[in-house]
């Protein structure tokens, strides 16, 4: 008789399997207040050192899966996987509707599902990927990937009131973390910089902020022109802005050639 935990899950079972922690990236889910206030005033914001955005410091962020990971499980439970445009437009792209949206068809294990993704305010080539991702998330989620992410961020689909403040509680305090030391905080600053430098997109630098997000919270508290130093422009700050910039530039003169960068087409084996 075989075990019933040492069975692999396979098709769409394996599709609705719980993704791994560190597969989950954070979105930012401002409430339409912050958004106008970041808007009139941009030093309302602030760079996140949890998703990496430039958004008001009180945003709530929501878990949610990338398109590489879901791809990487929509191979796994169906290599023959594959996509297409619920409808064309007259120069043969996929269309899009009055709001920018597009509508796709996804298809996994024989089996078709619709799904809408839009821009989430992009522009340009960065603009169609994000729409396609964004899509290919939606679809999935009606074949059961990563539906308790989706369940949790339901739940603020329509908040667009500031988050209360909850009244604290009487719990036992959670024992201290270890002390960081000034040679510590060094050291965790000449790494972070290094790290941010030489990353090759922006989900890493997204990976380094959330990876080393107690050390810059420290930074920002007993060095804080070590994060960002306005009057030398130096800090972690400008150096991770100044690598975005760079990433973006090289995107958006490769993806000039082709908008689709190649997105969306794996699985469908041609």
């Amino acid at each position: 008789m075989t075990d019933k935990k040492t069975q692999v899950k396979t098709g769409l079972e394996l599709l609705r399997e719980p993704f791994p922690q560190e597969m989950i990236s954070k979105l930012p889910k401002p409430t339409t207040a912050q958004t106008e206030e970041v808007k009139k005033d941009y030093k309302k914001g602030e760079r996140c050192s949890i998703c990496g955005q430039w958004h008001h410091p009180k945003v709530v962020h929501l878990d949610y899966v990338g398109h590489a990971a879901l791809t990487d499980r929509l191979l796994d439970a169906d290599p023959r996987w594959h996509w297409e445009p619920l409808a064309l437009g007259p120069d043969g792209l996929p269309a899009l509707d009055k709001d920018g949206g597009m509508w796709i068809k996804l298809t996994v294990l024989d089996m078709t599902r619709l799904g809408y993704g839009d821009a989430q305010g992009k522009t340009g080539p960065n603009a169609t990927k994000e729409r396609i991702g964004d899509a290919l998330r939606n679809a999935a989620m009606r074949f059961g990937a990563a539906l308790d992410l989706w369940s949790k961020a339901d739940l603020h689909g329509d908040d667009d009131k500031e988050p209360k403040t909850p009244e604290p509680k009487q719990e036992t305090p959670a024992p201290e973390a270890p002390a960081i030391s000034n040679e510590q905080l060094k050291d965790g600053a000449a790494k972070i910089k290094a790290e941010l430098e030489s990353a090759q997109d922006e989900s890493t630098i997204n990976v380094i902020l959330k990876n080393n997000h107690a050390m810059i919270e420290a930074i920002k508290v007993r060095a804080p022109k070590w994060w960002n130093h306005p009057e030398k422009g130096t800090g972690l700050l400008p150096t991770m802005n100044a690598r975005i910039n760079e990433i973006n530039a090289f995107e958006e003169q490769r993806n000039s050639e082709n908008p689709f960068d190649g997105e969306g087409v794996q699985g469908n084996g041609k």
